[in-house]
């Protein structure tokens, strides 16, 4: 599942139409997406569209609580195709690395969720999860709105990435990290 329901403020808005080489940030989330896995969905707010991308959409039943109202989306849309976990990352990551889903899974085990760790961060947005919508309903309940913290109370196994080379978990949140990931598309891996 892809994360495509924020307003993008820090960039302008608009963040899965910004273009980077030559194509959309949701086209890069989706193409990556398909290649990894056989039942793509955007979450999306009310009223928003699909891009063009042909995904189904899934609408975030919160407002104003960041992602962790598209997990929610996710998580019911699992639960409903009777899928052990789900996938959720952001459609702002556009380098996520081709092994993401199978050493996430391959951590999961016992777990309720499965995070990537980078450079000391954990990147709850590029994430495996087990659709547990009881636990999450009532964190949000409770207040909850952070991924991470509803990582830690499911249980989270974090994943080490090597830190040598660019990251591949750099996300788009503002023009100074668009314009980043613009040089690094134009420059040809060594």
């Amino acid at each position: 599942m892809i994360a495509a329901g924020g307003d993008g403020a820090r960039i302008g808005g608009g963040k899965p139409a910004r273009m980077l080489g030559g194509l959309r940030l949701i086209d890069h989330a989706v193409a990556w997406a398909r290649r990894h896995g056989d039942a793509v969905a955007l979450a999306v707010r009310p009223g928003d569209g699909d891009w063009g991308t042909g995904c189904p959409l899934l609408f975030d039943g919160h407002r104003d609580i960041g992602p962790i109202s598209a997990l929610a989306s996710a998580f019911d849309h699992a639960r409903a195709q009777r899928r052990p976990a789900v996938l959720m990352i952001g459609c702002d990551m556009p380098f996520l690395p081709d092994d993401l889903v199978e050493r996430l899974s391959s951590a999961l085990d016992g777990d309720g969720a499965a995070l990537p760790v980078s450079r000391g961060r954990l990147h709850p947005t590029a994430a495996l999860w087990r659709p547990d919508s009881g636990a999450l309903d009532a964190y949000v309940a409770r207040g909850g709105q952070s991924l991470r913290r509803f990582a830690g109370e499911v249980g989270m196994a974090e994943v080490a990435w090597d830190a040598a080379g660019p990251d591949p978990f750099a996300n788009i949140n503002d023009a100074a990290a668009l314009a980043a990931a613009e040089a690094r598309i134009r420059t040809p891996a060594r």
